[in-house]
């Protein structure tokens, strides 16, 4: 299967992948398009049948959550979607939680209620097309007075059969059970007034991922980004930056320990906090999580760098971070004496005196 999509936003910067609800396509995320392409590659996808996407039957959300993934090069990405959409973002995140540093799941569910209904809808647009869904769907994605014409409209070009098909894919996902392996920081958005997927929904997300935050939605139905942009956008953005953080403190104490990250917490003052943030964001997140390398590999990296440039004040921290990513002090002196011969012998010596202090230091218990 292959989605049509997009790719807006700086080529630089960390990407992100957003999925649209069931009946509407790359559009729907328009209102939040400006906001988030300021600090990311943003990558948007047709679901089957719908914008540019071919259509297809037969499918499940795990082979949409695969599909998916085949737009999505080796890296690590945030994503997001709304409906049938947070559902396939769920998906991705339980495949892959090495490579999803961040989750948005708007006006989505767990399970998405009884199967009959759903196959009812199914056959219903089998026969009489998506159209023949508007008024329904109205009261559902908007509340009373709100004008979602520029939505509503493109039910007409929507593909009946792959329609159906993902309504057929909803009627039997259920991942209530999985909750817990979430990995990724979660957000999940819920409109106060949605009728499709109602705050309980919501509330059985925000429960059931670990350390997953609620934003509830005033005056807004099903899709909420539409009816709402500011507060949706607002709410997403806060997210993905505040959660690229936590990842990193949480990362940073696994591997410089906690004392080092309080003390550094408690040293922070207003003239440093900006690049506290900054190398808890980019250095501890963005670089140490990636998949690419183990943090034992990038031990050894780190500590070639710091000799080579003769950064010997952060070098006994990075000893003892070596340690506790699994190194053996035999392995760390390998590291050293590699460096004797590419970085030079003086560097190799004065690492080996911080490297020996550190360890006698730490003695035989290690960090």
């Amino acid at each position: 299967m292959k989605l049509h999509h997009r790719v807006d936003g700086p080529s630089g910067a960390p990407l992100l992948v957003l999925g649209p609800s069931l009946g509407t396509t790359t559009e729907v995320w328009r209102p939040q398009l400006a906001e988030l392409t300021s600090s990311w590659r943003v990558l948007r996808y047709d679901l089957p049948g719908h914008g540019g996407s071919a259509p297809a039957t037969g499918f499940t959300i795990d082979d949409l959550a695969a599909a998916v993934l085949g737009l999505v090069e080796d890296e690590r990405f945030a994503i997001g979607g709304i409906s049938l959409g947070g559902a396939v973002a769920t998906t991705v995140a339980l495949r892959v939680p090495g490579r999803v540093r961040g989750l948005v799941l708007c006006c989505t569910s767990a399970r998405f209620g009884e199967p009959g209904p759903w196959r009812e809808r199914a056959e219903l647009v089998r026969a009489e097309g998506v159209a023949a869904l508007a008024p329904a769907l109205e009261g559902r994605w908007f509340t009373p007075g709100f004008d979602g014409r520029w939505v509503l409209e493109g039910l007409r070009e929507v593909d009946a059969p792959s329609y159906a098909a993902c309504c057929e894919a909803l009627a039997v996902f259920d991942v209530t059970g999985r909750l817990g392996e979430v990995a990724a920081p979660a957000l999940v958005i819920a409109g106060a007034e949605d009728p499709a997927t109602p705050l309980d929904q919501a509330l059985t997300l925000a429960d059931g991922i670990p350390g997953a935050s609620l934003t509830v939605v005033p005056r807004a139905a099903h899709l909420a980004g539409v009816e709402r942009p500011g507060a949706v956008t607002t709410a997403i953005a806060r997210h993905l930056r505040d959660g690229g953080r936590e990842a990193g403190t949480r990362t940073r104490r696994e591997v410089l320990g906690d004392a080092h990250v309080d003390r550094a917490i408690a040293a922070t003052t207003g003239f440093t906090r900006d690049f506290q943030d900054f190398i808890t964001r980019y250095a501890w997140d963005e670089i140490w999580n990636r998949p690419g390398l183990d943090r034992r590999t990038r031990s050894c990296v780190a500590l070639t760098a710091l000799v080579a440039r003769g950064h010997l004040e952060e070098l006994a921290m990075h000893v003892r971070a070596a340690l506790r990513n699994g190194l053996t002090p035999d392995e760390i002196k390998e590291v050293l004496l590699q460096t004797a011969v590419y970085c030079g012998v003086p560097a190799a010596n004065a690492a080996f005196a911080v490297a020996r202090r550190t360890l006698d230091d730490l003695g035989p218990e290690g960090p």
